[in-house]
Parts: C-alpha cells; structure tokens; sequence
C-alpha cells in the first residue's frame, strides 16, 4: 500500500520563496486551508468536491483564510453533494460563518446541496470522518489561541501532522509509530520564535519511531542544515507529490 501526500504550498507565513503550507492526504484529506488553497488544487488537476473532510491546525490566516474560496466554489461554479467535515479548534463553525460572511455574502447557506459537518478539536479528543479516524492533540504556539496537531489513520496508513507549535511533548505522542509525520519547522536557524528549528525536528527524530518518515514544511528562507539531510528527513516542496510504501501487515 501507499501514502499519497501532495503539497500545495510549503511556506510559513511570510513566504519568502514558497507559497503558504497546506497539503493533502490522497484526494480526500486536505491539512490546513492557506488563500492560495483554491487556485493551487486548480493549478494540479485536483477536484475541490473530492475534499470529503479538513483538519485546520488554527485560526492564522495563512492557516484558515482560504475556507472560504473553497465554499465560494461549491457554490458557484462546482456544487457538490457529498458531505464536507471541517475539523478544527473551538469555535470553528462560528469563526467560519463570520470569515465567510465577510468575504462572499450569502455563500453560507441553508441549501447549499450538500452538509456541512463541524467537529471541534480538543486534547486527546478522537474522531471519525470520511472513513479515517482521527485524533487531535493541543500544541503551544502563541498565547491566546488554540493549535491543534492532528494523526489520521486511514486504509492506506497513518499521518501525524504538527501544526504550527514550539516543542512539546504531545508531538511525540502524536507522531510516534506513524507512518509520516508532516511537521513544521519555520526557519534554519536557532531561534524560530513560536515555532520548531531544527535542532527541536532532529530531538523529535531521536524521540519518534524510527520507520516513521519526517517531512519538513511552513519552512522559511534560505538551506537545511547539513545534519537535517544527514538525517535522512524531507524537505517538502511546493505542487510535490510523494508516495510512501506502507507494511499492510
């Protein structure tokens, strides 16, 4: 079996040289919802109605904004009829319906031809949508807002996706014994601010099960450090496309 994960964006949110971090698991499972999100599924031939579940880390723009294009084109140009789950931190419905309002009045709508399904994020809390079970772990990353690190298993294999966070321990256990985990790592210096630096993704290295596989993103300017690549850890690009054989046993 394989994991199929594509990037549509591998930047954090000043971008220097990439666009905004965002990617999918297969086809069904989008991880985060950058502005960029709606023309960079167009740019790859992606179907927007394939999307049947979105796991959003928190509410930054370069994170969220992008929700609601993707309602606008259910709407207008591409109506769907399979449900669509947005999983998210507290207050997800809510903060949409305003995002949402804001930019495109009436796109929130009643009779939209589809149902639209909310599950809010919690610490340990466990779920299930578009036939993958989920778990949601908070992170800190800047203080009044809640960020969620999220590990997804499906028929094909297990995710783990950290969000945007400075080290913890609820990485490990979020990660650990996965078969990917896509985790962020803002900048190749010492000092990322809210965020991981290297040294913290080659502590998690030590700490994760080995066979899981490390891919960088929501990265900044400039090159890896010579010991990120010695340790064997990805480095995503945007619009790549990677595939991972998973053990079926």
């Amino acid at each position: 079996m394989t994991l199929d994960l594509t990037f549509l964006g591998t930047g954090n949110a000043f971008a220097p040289t990439r666009y905004w971090s965002s990617f999918l698991l297969g086809d069904r499972c989008l991880f985060d919802a950058p502005p960029t999100l709606l023309a960079h599924l167009k740019k790859l031939g992606k179907d927007p109605r394939d999307i049947e579940v979105a796991f959003i880390s928190h509410f930054h723009g370069d994170h969220f904004f992008g929700l609601p294009f993707l309602l606008l084109e259910y709407a207008e140009l591409a109506p769907r009829t399979k449900d669509l789950t947005i999983v998210g931190p507290p207050g997800i419905a809510a903060r949409l319906r305003a995002l949402t309002d804001l930019a495109f009045a009436n796109v929130f709508r009643k009779d939209r031809g589809y149902d639209l399904h909310f599950v809010e994020a919690g610490d340990g809390a466990e779920g299930e949508a578009a036939g993958c079970r989920f778990v949601s772990r908070q992170v800190p990353h800047v203080p009044g807002l809640q960020s969620f690190a999220y590990r997804v298993e499906t028929g094909h294999g297990s995710v783990a996706y950290s969000g945007d966070t400075m080290m913890c321990d609820a990485l490990v256990s979020i990660a650990d014994g996965t078969d990917v985990f896509v985790v962020e790592c803002s900048c190749w210096g010492e000092q990322c601010g809210p965020h991981l630096s290297p040294k913290d993704i080659l502590a998690l290295r030590a700490r994760i099960t080995p066979s899981t596989r490390f891919v960088l993103t929501h990265i900044g300017a400039g090159e890896a450090p010579r010991a990120i690549v010695d340790a064997g850890i990805l480095i995503a690009d945007d619009f790549e496309h990677l595939e991972f054989t998973v053990d079926s046993e």
